[in-house]
C-alpha cells in the first residue's frame, strides 16, 4: 500500500496597504448585536476586553474582586483632585494589566451626568496607537466612542 506524501505549505504572510501583516494575532469572540459573525480580531479583541474591565464595578466579580473599575462608585463623588487621582491610578493598572498594550495617556473629566475618560493606547505589535474615549453617564451608563 502506498502511501501519500502530506506536504503542508506555510501560510503567507500578506501586507496590508499599512504595512501590518493581515495575519490575525488576537482572536476573540464579542456577543454584541452590530458583530454579526461574533468574531473580533487583533486590537478590536483588546478593546472588548478592556470595556469589559470597565462595565464591571469593583468587587462585582464572582471569585475575582480585583477585577473591574471604581469609576462607578466615584460617579456620584465630586470630582477632586485625589478622587480624580484615585481614578487614574485604577485606569493604569487595569491597562498595565493587559501585556498587549501600552498606555501613553490618561485623561479624566467630568461632565453634567458622569465621568469622560480619553485613553490613548499603543498595541505592542503593530505600534497603532488609538484614543479610546469612554463615558460614564449616571442614567445610560457606559457609552464607547
Amino acid at each position: 500500500m502506498a502511501t501519500k506524501k502530506l506536504v503542508i505549505k506555510p501560510t503567507s504572510n500578506q501586507k496590508s496597504n499599512y504595512g501590518i501583516s493581515t495575519t490575525h494575532i488576537y482572536k476573540g469572540f464579542s456577543s454584541a448585536k452590530s458583530n454579526q459573525n461574533f468574531k473580533i480580531y487583533d486590537f478590536e479583541c483588546i478593546k472588548q476586553d478592556l470595556l469589559n474591565q470597565f462595565q464591571t464595578r469593583k468587587g462585582e466579580r464572582v471569585m475575582n474582586p480585583t477585577f473591574g473599575t471604581i469609576i462607578w462608585d466615584a460617579i456620584f463623588e465630586p470630582l477632586t483632585e485625589s478622587t480624580k487621582n484615585a481614578i487614574v491610578a485604577d485606569i493604569r493598572t487595569i491597562l498595565t494589566s493587559d501585556p498587549r498594550i501600552e498606555t501613553e495617556a490618561v485623561k479624566v473629566d467630568e461632565y453634567a451626568s458622569g465621568i469622560l475618560l480619553e485613553l490613548t493606547v499603543r498595541y505592542k505589535v503593530t505600534d497603532l496607537r488609538s484614543t479610546i474615549k469612554l463615558s460614564f453617564d449616571k442614567d445610560i451608563g457606559l457609552i464607547a466612542s
